[in-house]
């Protein structure tokens, strides 16, 4: 005869819909935003071949996606540019011309759409000949103090230009802090800032540098980006930036580092962020065109298991079909 106080989480399961009444993680489209490439040109869009499904748009066409996009409830967008090898340099002057790329853009969204948040990229890679985050000396070193005095040029264009929120991946110290400083005193109070607070020195960044053509030209980024065997170091990256200004903290990638999420949420009072990166996304993408899982079960899986670490919001390439399927 069975014990009748025995515990029977089963009893809990037996529906979908007990199911849904105990389900302790919910996600919804406000937990989203979508990343999206913009490029010059007209009328043009161009897939990305190792992020299928993925485009570089011409400004025309990005305004009728990001329509779409926040039309099925998506708030925000994250901009990334393209920008053509004549324009770069090694110093990146071309990211705080107020006519650039993104400064057209940011300029034409918010006129589009004024209620979608528009965040903007703050880093040099994309601009600069070499693809590093920073200025390059002689000795191939990435200076620390002259790159933060760049991106602090960068971050006012875009708040000029009318970007809600300016988002420095760059991983250069004191950049939080520069950039807030710079924000408020040329009257850019409302202008917030999302940190990419504990950003890891990742091989899961490949297809996205291949979308931006910023891939560096030589070495690599461990000297700027964190060691991805480290975890208190990420709580003191964001200890520093929660000083400094930030308004939310990033953690980049997502899923190899929902540890880090985890403490990180248990860490702070503000929102947490999670980018659930291009070599994550293109994984799932090449399993699910093999046939080789379910792809839109997996894509809700892992999105929901980056909620459930404790990210308030998630930068996914995969936004736009999740609200679709949440619907």
């Amino acid at each position: 005869m069975s014990n009748p106080r025995i515990q029977r989480p089963r009893r809990l399961r037996r529906t979908p819909s007990l199911r849904r009444m105990v389900q302790e993680t919910q996600l919804s489209a406000n937990d989203l935003i979508y990343p999206m490439f913009v490029m010059t040109g007209e009328n043009e869009t161009v897939e990305i071949p190792s992020m299928p499904g993925c485009y570089r748009y011409t400004l025309d066409l990005l305004l009728k996606e990001a329509a779409d996009v926040y039309n099925l409830g998506i708030n925000a967008i994250a901009l990334f540019p393209v920008i053509p090898y004549e324009l770069k340099c090694d110093r990146g002057s071309e990211s705080y011309n107020p006519n650039g790329l993104v400064q057209q853009t940011v300029r034409a969204l918010k006129q589009a759409l004024p209620e979608l948040v528009v965040i903007t990229d703050v880093a040099l890679d994309p601009f600069t000949t070499h693809g590093h985050d920073g200025i390059v000396d002689e000795q191939g070193r990435i200076l620390n103090d002259p790159t933060v005095e760049i991106l602090v040029k960068m971050a006012l264009s875009q708040a000029e230009a009318g970007a809600d929120m300016v988002a420095p991946s760059d991983m250069m110290d004191g950049r939080i802090g520069a950039i807030r400083q710079a924000l408020d005193e040329n009257g850019y109070f409302d202008t917030g800032i999302l940190a990419y607070s504990a950003k890891y020195a990742s091989a899961y960044y490949g297809p996205f540098r291949d979308a931006l053509e910023s891939a560096p030209k030589f070495g690599d980024k461990q000297t700027y980006q964190m060691d991805s065997a480290n975890a208190r170091e990420a709580l003191k990256e964001v200890n520093l930036d929660i000083l400094e200004g930030a308004d939310i903290v990033m953690v980049k990638p997502a899923l190899a580092y929902l540890d880090i999420i985890c403490q990180i949420k248990a860490h702070t009072q503000l929102p947490v962020a999670a980018y659930n990166v291009s070599g994550e996304y293109a994984m799932i993408r090449a399993a699910g065109q093999q046939g080789w899982i379910d792809e839109k079960k997996v894509i809700l899986e892992t999105l929901s298991s980056i909620k459930r670490a404790g990210a308030d919001l998630i930068l996914t390439y995969f936004a736009k079909e999740v609200a679709l399927m949440l619907r």
